[in-house]
């Protein structure tokens, strides 16, 4: 669901680096916050609760909870209240949970955005301080990396932000998070034989990273997608955004020419229709849980890219398939 007024004029990309750069200090040349731990913790704000987010009254929790910002609020900070604290491991930065949550505007009391669209209400969060992507979709963005780092698993709380925040035209907003569990950060499905013939052959590392060897064979002239693990998860749809693990070589000379495991092993996120067609193919119709082997030719790939390294390569991924959050509809 699109943020509708007044965030909608509003990236997630902005909302993220005008909080972080506001609460962790000035950004980096060219716009963007370098968050860092901010302890030996790992823990990147901290953030602590204050006038603003203790006012914020919560009755119920998860989707069903009633979201309350007294009139006389003043929300002047990024604050953060622990509604109720839960029993599970410390969330850090770069984990990847589960979650139900509720976006609510903190003048009006309008709920902005809420989590409703995953299954029984629950959305995959990946919790990179770094992530960049220009999406309309708020949940994706580090504003959730100051929600639900540094408590433990279980946890409920509520993050305010003010309007000075996230810029002209806005109001503050509470945003309330509830976290249930971490979700792994590789393919959990059953093994499956991938198809016999000319494939590239797949060995794992003890940390789930992909060594992928190219046969010495003609490289394949349609894109050719096989199971390597059959998760039981929900089904990614045309537009969802993605959470993935992957790796991807050339047929040429089986050389890696990009790889989620090289940025500290973070997972990456992409929307299907974002990403070249053969990819994108490999993704829709899958289940979150599995590992895909896709060998993409170049039509299906960066062919149509005139100039681009890539462009007459045949590309081999390995592509574990983490979380989904449904497009809007």
């Amino acid at each position: 669901m699109r943020l509708r007024r007044p965030l909608a004029l509003l990236s997630t990309v902005a909302a993220a680096t005008l909080i972080l750069a506001g609460c962790a200090g000035s950004p980096e040349a060219g716009g963007s916050p370098s968050p860092s731990p901010s302890s030996s913790s790992g823990c990147m704000l901290n953030t602590k609760p204050g006038a603003g987010s203790d006012a914020v009254k919560v009755d119920g929790s998860g989707l069903d909870a009633k979201i309350t910002v007294p009139k006389d609020t003043k929300i002047s900070e990024v604050e953060r209240t622990v509604v109720k604290k839960g029993d599970g491991k410390e969330i850090k930065p770069g984990d990847f949970v589960s979650a139900r949550y509720q976006l609510v505007d903190a003048e009006t009391g309008e709920v902005l955005d809420t989590s409703k669209r995953g299954p029984e209400g629950v959305l995959p969060l990946l919790l990179n301080p770094n992530q960049q992507q220009q999406i309309s979709d708020f949940t994706q963005s580090s504003i959730f990396v100051v929600a639900a780092e540094c408590v433990p698993v279980g946890s409920e709380v509520v993050l305010t932000i003010p309007a000075s925040r996230l810029g002209e035209g806005a109001h503050s907003v509470a945003l309330y998070v509830q976290t249930l569990e971490k979700l792994p950060t590789t393919a959990t499905g059953k093994e499956v034989l991938a198809s016999s013939g000319d494939l590239a052959t797949v060995k794992l590392g003890k940390d789930g990273a992909p060594t992928i060897t190219v046969p010495k064979t003609a490289a394949p002239t349609e894109t050719t997608i096989s199971v390597l693990k059959q998760g039981d998860g929900p089904v990614v749809g045309s537009g969802d955004l993605v959470t993935i693990q992957y790796r991807g070589v050339k047929w040429s000379d089986g050389k890696e020419f990009d790889s989620s495991w090289g940025r500290a092993a973070f997972p990456s996120q992409f929307a299907t229709t974002q990403v070249v067609s053969g990819f994108g193919k490999a993704l829709e119709g899958q289940k979150v849980g599995s590992q895909i082997l896709a060998e993409i030719p170049p039509k299906d790939g960066y062919g149509a890219s005139k100039g681009h390294e890539l462009e007459k390569e045949t590309l081999v991924f390995v592509i574990d398939i983490l979380g989904t959050t449904p497009a809007e509809k």
